[in-house]
Parts: structure tokens; C-alpha cells; sequence
């Protein structure tokens, strides 16, 4: 069922907003069929397939979560944006810098040891196909569409948007999370786990914790409509 959304997205596009996945590559393959399901049912012009970011560690398969992202789209035609988080950014740094650093530590710290047990290694940098390492490397921090500016983890409020700087568009919580006023753009965000999408006047979250045994969500956008597809 649709509701009003806090914005509004040009008209004759949809978007389907995907939140933390986390290694979570069979959920992520469900809310995929449920996009196509949905897409088929009453397309639409236009479609963007955006996924928010964190796709890696703490889950059971990361190596599977990127595979899906490197192959076909479930919306065949759609725009796919697939945002950096910064699970994606630790990972990235962890590999520039090799084994034994302070990047490695932080990053298997914070759950990059599941990541190396889904490529089939238990220490030491994995061996990744080109196709994901193409695909990490490639990853913007932000996109917009109409109303909406979608980011893995928030803004800074207090910054004009031209202004924000990477470290807050991957990792920001306060003050961006209990912000009481507008915003430049409505954040659709992940990051911060909730029980149920956050949905605000300035900013909808959709990290519904699918790899703490939540849901995994995703935000559907159309004109100034919004609805919610998990899994």
C-alpha cells in the first residue's frame, strides 16, 4: 500500500532503495524476485535500482551479495547505482594497505573475517574476481533524484551538500540522525539499524538489521508516493 512520501521524484520514474545487506546474498536474491515481481506487475518509464551500501562482512556470503551486483539486473533496462558504505570502504583500504596493517585490523575487526571466509581463505588479503574489485573501486558516495539524496549513511546538517565530506556521507550518525529540521534534500540513508523503516520529514532509514535476523527492506518511490517491499 502506497503512502505519502516527504518528496517527490520526477515523473514517470520509480525507484526501488535497497538497505544494508550485509552478506545476507539469500535474502538479497528474495527482495530481488520481489522487484522484478513488482516491476512486471505495472512498470513504469522509468526505473533506477539503488542499493545503499555495506553489502560486505558480518554476513554469511558477501562474496555471493557482490556476484549478484556484478550480473543482471532483476529490472532489465533499470539505472543501478550501488553506493559505497563504509564496510566497502574499510575493505578497500584493508586491501590497499595488505596484511598485518591497522587498515586489516579495523576492517576484520569489524566483521571483514566473514567477508575472507565467503572468498574461501581464513587470513591474508582474499583473491577477488576483477568484476568485484572493478565494482568497489567504482562505487559513488551519493546520488540524487527529484526531491530525494541517496547516501549510505546521512549528511552533516550543518554543511551545504556541495560541502560533505566522505568521511560523514559513509559513517555520520549525530547529529544528522535526530536533525529536527528540513533538510537540503530528503536523505534516503542505511547504516543506523532500526526495527522498522525510519520515516521522517527529512530523511527516510531503511537498514532493517537483515543480518541480525531483521528484514531486509527496500524503498519503493514513485511521483510523491512511497511504499516498502522486505523480505
Amino acid at each position: 500500500m502506497s503512502i505519502p512520501a516527504p518528496g517527490r521524484l520526477p515523473p514517470g520514474l520509480r525507484v526501488y532503495a535497497i538497505g544494508d545487506v550485509h552478506g545476507c546474498a539469500t535474502k538479497l536474491a528474495r527482495l530481488h524476485a520481489m522487484v522484478a515481481e513488482d516491476w512486471a506487475r505495472r512498470p513504469a518509464e522509468r526505473c533506477a535500482l539503488v542499493h545503499l551500501g555495506d553489502y560486505v562482512d558480518r554476513g554469511p556470503d558477501s562474496a555471493a551479495v557482490l556476484d549478484r551486483l556484478c550480473g543482471e539486473s532483476p529490472v532489465p533496462g533499470a539505472e543501478r547505482v550501488h553506493l559505497r558504505g563504509n564496510h566497502e570502504a574499510m575493505m578497500l583500504d584493508s586491501l590497499a594497505a595488505g596484511p598485518g596493517t591497522v587498515a586489516e585490523d579495523v576492517w576484520l575487526w569489524n566483521g571483514g573475517d566473514a567477508t575472507l571466509s565467503s572468498y574461501g581463505v581464513c587470513q591474508g588479503p582474499p583473491v577477488l574476481p576483477l568484476r568485484h574489485r572493478a565494482l568497489l573501486a567504482t562505487m559513488p558516495l551519493r546520488w540524487e533524484a527529484g526531491d530525494y539524496l541517496f547516501v549510505h549513511a546521512g549528511i552533516d546538517p550543518r554543511r551545504p551538500l556541495a560541502a560533505q565530506r566522505n568521511q560523514d556521507l559513509l559513517w555520520i550518525r549525530e547529529p544528522f540522525l535526530s536533525w529536527p529540521r528540513p533538510l537540503p534534500k530528503v536523505v534516503v540513508h542505511g547504516h543506523t539499524p532500526c526495527r522498522a523503516p525510519e520515516l521522517r520529514p527529512n530523511r527516510i532509514g531503511i537498514d532493517t538489521g537483515a543480518v541480525a535476523g531483521g528484514p531486509l527492506t527496500c524503498l519503493v518511490l514513485e511521483a510523491a508516493q512511497l511504499r516498502f517491499l522486505s523480505v
